[in-house]
């Protein structure tokens, strides 16, 4: 039977993390820097805890007023900084709230960054990996993330987007494009299971881009992500595949 976690994008302010909690197998927490603070993340992390949900730090850019979705260039060391910082807190909220961090997940522009850029990629994933040297590193698949976490030999989890579109790269269609985020649950739901089903990312073109898929990721921000969320679970359960914790 064919497995796949399923994570979310959590303390963010959106206000569904309570109800998704109760159906995703990861969270992916915010650090503070683009969305979040230390009592939202402690709630956050305390909730996962109680439902059973694998714990993520989930580091972006410093820009809470654009949702960290603001290309910003920075030197490696000061990004390897920004990510031990965030990775850092992450690390001594999820221990407070009993449990413990499992995965790290870049954000919004950092990740699209990364994802085109290997050196970026790999000096973010250092600067983790050198905090807690057993993070599982999500990366969106057949991208730069994936070859750049390759050559370090960590854990990876390949990853999956439900409710967004994709370019003939493997990488997000630019969010200011129209259809470039997808609200409609079943549409999502159907394209996880031809996805899955496939072993391959479906661009809007119809290319098909074979990748091990081992985690689907919705956004806590999209309005329907609840919503996404269920139908997404149900559907991939549906056709035999066990939705489970990385």
């Amino acid at each position: 039977m064919a497995k796949v976690d399923l994570n979310a994008d959590m303390g963010e302010g959106a206000g569904n993390d309570a109800a998704l909690l109760q159906i995703v197998t990861s969270a992916n927490v915010a650090c503070g820097f683009h969305a979040g603070d230390p009592d939202v993340m402690a709630r956050t992390m305390r909730l996962a805890v109680e439902n059973g949900v694998g714990l993520g730090a989930h580091p972006g850019f410093p820009d809470l007023e654009g949702f960290g979705r603001k290309r910003i260039d920075l030197p490696p060391d000061r990004l390897a900084n920004l990510i031990r910082y965030q990775v850092g807190a992450a690390a001594a909220m999820a221990g407070a709230a009993g449990g413990r961090l499992r995965h790290l997940k870049l954000h919004g522009a950092l990740a699209n960054m990364a994802a085109e850029d290997e050196a970026m990629a790999r000096t973010c994933y250092e600067a983790a990996l050198g905090v807690q040297p057993d993070l599982v590193i999500m990366v969106l698949a057949a991208t730069a993330q994936e070859r750049a976490a390759k050559v370090l030999g960590c854990a990876v989890a390949h990853e999956i987007f439900a409710d967004r579109a994709y370019e003939d790269d493997a990488t997000l269609v630019d969010r200011r494009n129209p259809g470039a985020v997808i609200h409609d649950p079943a549409r999502a739901a159907a394209r996880m299971v031809e996805m899955v089903n496939e072993g391959a990312i479906i661009a809007e073109s119809g290319n098909r881009i074979p990748t091990r898929i081992d985690t689907i990721c919705l956004h806590g921000d999209t309005p329907e992500a609840v919503e996404i969320a269920r139908a997404v679970r149900a559907a991939l359960e549906g056709v035999g595949v066990r939705v489970a914790g990385l």
